[in-house]
């Protein structure tokens, strides 16, 4: 590896978001000088490749960040709550996938085209969104520049690849069951996600929303700065494997037309409009999978409300909602000088 770069960590390397890192990195040509993988005991002995040639993983311990300037976390809360913090004190910028910082209001949180600044006012750890928040404000972003939002209803349709690698596997498993005339067994969801799906993800709290759920209301307020947005999440999980797709329903403060919306995100960074019904193009996610890129269409106008808006909206929840996200955020601050 070159030497005229930054010492990077990855913490969970070995995980499906964790070694989308490592590859999003090499994709972007971040400078990074000595790599290294970081994982549990039992993952040590394994290896990634990483501009052709192969990094050992390494045990995570508080020791493991001796001139690291940048840490990318994707091994949960638990171990971003323990281990964020020892890395920023050692001298490392942590970028955090999981929840353990996100509303802490001493932590930014970032989604580049959308509130890019915020990660400049770091003291040591920037946590990255939720999958499902993140596409969700990139694709409204612009709208909330030109006309403002009150009211946002959403309802998502959640790739299985959310929750991590066992759960694909558990997916794939119950297909080839049920081929075969087998009984599925699960054991990471509470049903069968086979030609299924459910309203259950994460635990449901006191209100009757999900965890997930009260993350996209709490996340999207503290994103865009506007606790005033009312947001009402309905979150559901299908038998996709990479892709989340969303029903978004807006209110306005100022009217705003479709094709005025279309105008806007043609022109917004990170977006690609797909928005022709009449010849079945709209976005779909096996269109998402692999992209980092937030796609957007049926773009409409809801009569029910005053200055309502509809449209779908697909990204790649392990690219734009994590790996890549968080590898745009250090560029950010590597633009900035700030790593």
């Amino acid at each position: 590896m070159e030497q005229n770069g930054l010492k990077v960590a990855v913490v969970g390397a070995t995980g499906a978001v964790g070694n989308l890192m490592v590859k999003v990195l090499e994709e972007r040509a971040f400078p990074v000088g000595s790599l290294k993988l970081l994982a549990s005991a039992r993952s040590v002995g394994k290896t990634l490749t990483f501009r052709g040639k192969e990094v050992p993983v390494e045990e995570l311990v508080p020791g493991s960040f001796e001139g690291v300037k940048l840490a990318l976390f994707s091994a949960g809360g638990s171990i971003s709550r323990e281990f964020g913090p020892i890395a920023a004190k050692a001298g490392a910028v942590v970028v955090d996938n999981s929840n353990a910082f996100r509303m802490d209001p001493k932590v930014p949180l970032v989604v580049p085209e959308v509130n890019p600044q915020a990660a400049l006012a770091h003291s040591g750890i920037i946590a990255n969104p939720n999958c499902s928040t993140i596409q969700m404000v990139v694709a409204l972003k612009p709208i909330y520049d030109a006309a403002g939002i009150r009211r946002i209803v959403v309802t998502t349709f959640q790739a299985v690849s959310g929750t991590g690698k066992r759960a694909i596997e558990e997916l794939r498993n119950q297909i080839s069951d049920i081929a075969a005339g087998r009984q599925t067994i699960h054991m990471i969801y509470p049903h069968q996600i086979a030609f299924n799906c459910f309203p259950h993800i994460g635990p449901f709290l006191e209100n009757g929303f999900s965890e997930e759920e009260m993350k996209m209301v709490n996340e999207t307020r503290k994103i865009f700065d506007d606790p005033r947005i009312n947001v009402c999440a309905t979150t559901v999980r299908i038998p996709v494997i990479y892709g989340h797709s969303e029903s978004v329903n807006i209110e306005t403060d100022k009217p705003i037309s479709p094709e005025e919306v279309r105008r806007l995100l043609e022109s917004a960074p990170g977006v690609r409009v797909v928005d022709d019904p009449s010849k079945a193009s709209y976005p779909v996610p096996l269109d998402a999978a692999g992209k980092d890129e937030t796609l957007v269409g049926r773009i409409r106008l809801d009569p029910s409300v005053e200055n309502g808006l509809a449209m779908w909206v697909v990204a790649d929840n392990i690219r734009k909602g994590a790996a890549t996200n968080a590898v745009q955020i250090a560029e950010i601050l590597l633009s900035h000088n700030r790593l």
